[in-house]
């Protein structure tokens, strides 16, 4: 069976988006560049460890290679909603992070959900890994080749695409609907 490798190296825009409802969201990764637009489903889950994974990538990179870190942009750069059409080409699986010295980008791979369990990997050194050499050659996969700028941007609005969804109760933590939701602490009642 085939598999496709859509890669953006550079995207001209690499986002965190959503289609729905809080509550009934569906989250994309989307990227566009070369007159493709490539959109992947994953779970919130996801996409908050890849925004804190990233963060910590470009600190060890600052750190280890003095790679110069752009501040946290004050405004919103991209604040525009997913390009239609929103087709999802594949449901994430597993994510994968890698830090190229040589042309001081991250990568950012998302692997199709196969049979291996849906995770985050994070290289334990931080050169450029063959990222091709896994067990999961025939799933389809989308990779980014992002500047540090563009990686720093990418977070930021992924924490804003997250926080917009539903707030979370003050004593459980658990998000909360328009009507209340049936808190644990308060032993069911409804809150």
């Amino acid at each position: 069976m085939t598999h496709q490798v859509h890669a953006f190296e550079p995207p001209e825009r690499f986002v965190a988006g959503t289609v729905g409802e809080p509550g009934d969201r569906t989250f994309f990764l989307q990227a566009r560049g070369g007159g493709r637009l490539v959109s992947v489903a994953l779970e919130k889950v996801q996409v908050s460890l890849l925004a804190e994974k990233l963060e910590e990538l470009l600190t060890e990179a600052h750190r280890r290679f003095g790679v110069e870190l752009p501040e946290t942009p004050a405004a919103p750069s991209d604040n525009e909603p997913l390009e239609n059409p929103v087709d999802e080409e594949f449901r994430v699986g597993t994510l994968g992070l890698a830090f190229d010295v040589d042309s001081a980008t991250v990568v950012i791979e998302a692997i199709a959900a196969g049979e291996s369990e849906a995770g985050l990997d994070l290289p334990d050194d931080d050169e450029d890994d063959d990222i091709d050499d896994e067990p999961d050659d025939d799933l389809d996969r989308l990779r980014v080749r992002l500047s540090p700028q563009a990686a720093r941007e990418f977070i930021d609005r992924a924490r804003r695409v997250l926080s917009a969804g539903r707030p979370p109760c003050p004593l459980c933590g658990q998000p909360l609907d328009p009507q209340g939701h049936l808190c644990p602490r308060h032993n069911g009642y409804h809150r």
